[in-house]
């Protein structure tokens, strides 16, 4: 069988019925070799949750939610190969770190590709999904934080058009490291 190109896969938005496999998606993004610099929080923590957690989080970030979207690509033997989520940010609020928020953006967390799924354009598919998304609900730009160690993760983001806003916060799980943020600015 051959490698899956980005057309082979649907790119959807979660169902808060889907909530069990939300929750078997991020376990399993959690076992990533690189997750200690790409999630806030780790295997343990998330495999402890009630599942009233994770169906809030489905409803939350599934159709018909207006404040998050979750976005998953099913690939073509019905497999969850990756997914995106893009929360709102909304002008006098502040963000996940305290900062005051200044303008109506997206705001990109929860990055993953399984590893059979990576190198075929799959992460450009996603954020396409969740960036338009954004677009749709007047968000005037896309963000999102990059540990300064994941330079897999700053390679893909930049080549989905997202570049360093010269922004550089704490690493929330250790105040000795350091985050970049990459944005994406709405285009006229």
């Amino acid at each position: 069988m051959s490698t899956p190109t980005s057309d082979d896969y649907i790119v959807r938005v979660i169902r808060p019925d889907e909530w069990a496999a939300v929750r078997q998606l991020r376990l399993d993004a959690l076992r990533d070799p690189v997750a200690h610099l790409a999630f806030l929080e780790t295997y343990e923590e998330a495999a402890a949750r009630a599942d009233a957690f994770w169906q809030d989080r489905a409803i939350g970030s599934g159709e018909g939610s207006t404040a998050a979207r979750q976005f998953i690509a099913e690939a073509p033997d019905g497999t969850w190969a990756g997914t995106i989520t893009v929360l709102l940010e909304e002008p006098g609020t502040k963000d996940w770190a305290g900062n005051p928020v200044d303008r109506r953006q997206g705001h990109v967390v929860g990055v993953f590709v399984r590893p059979e799924h990576r190198g075929n354009g799959l992460i450009k598919t996603l954020f396409d999904a969740g960036v338009e998304w954004a677009w749709e609900q007047h968000a005037e730009r896309v963000r999102l934080f990059v540990h300064t160690e994941n330079a897999r993760a700053q390679g893909a983001y930049r080549k989905v058009g997202f570049a360093p806003s010269g922004l550089v916060v704490s690493f929330s799980k250790n105040e000795a490291e350091t985050e970049l943020e990459f944005v994406l600015e709405r285009r006229s």
